[in-house]
């Protein structure tokens, strides 16, 4: 079915795309977010999610915009990743939550350390690079959205919309 294929690339491809915007630019375009808010109500449509199960997901999704907007409210983590995570959590739903919160922490903590070594070190083929200077800067965050792409892209064979989609 030409819509399961598309579900299952589409939503990795987003979280490639956000990972790489972020790496790049330290901004994770709202398109993103939109994009997979707007696909997911697409996806679930077309392969009859129950309604009751929407609502969960919807719920999750807004759980997590209210956790992460108090993070970005403080200084924790940017908008675009407050952004990202909730839409990213409209797809996994609860049951997938605790594995993309673990799996984003771990790759977010290894992100941090390689980030903080390049701040240390500053090699010469990262600091003069005008792609990726701005990873030395100390005054600059940490590219959070490629730890919270990858807990996506590995959450994702196992939530609800995937197991629909492969069932199609």
């Amino acid at each position: 079915m030409i819509t399961a294929a598309a579900a299952l690339i589409l939503f990795p491809a987003l979280m490639a795309f956000s990972a790489f915007a972020d790496l790049l630019t330290m901004t994770i375009p709202n398109r993103v977010s939109l994009a997979l808010i707007g696909l997911f109500a697409v996806f679930a449509a077309s392969v009859g999610m129950p309604l009751e199960s929407v609502m969960w997901h919807i719920a999750c999704g807004a759980a997590v915009l209210v956790a992460t907007f108090l993070m970005f409210n403080r200084g924790w983590m940017g908008g675009g990743d407050a952004k990202l995570a909730s839409a990213t959590a409209l797809w996994l739903g609860f049951d997938q939550l605790a594995d993309y919160a673990l799996v984003a922490s771990l790759v977010g903590g290894v992100l941090t350390l390689v980030i903080l070594a390049l701040r240390h070190y500053e090699p010469r083929f990262v600091s003069r690079s005008p792609r990726f200077a701005h990873l030395c800067d100390g005054t600059e965050g940490v590219p959070y959205g490629i730890a919270l792409a990858i807990a996506g892209i590995v959450a994702y064979p196992n939530s609800q919309i995937w197991a629909l989609l492969t069932a199609a």
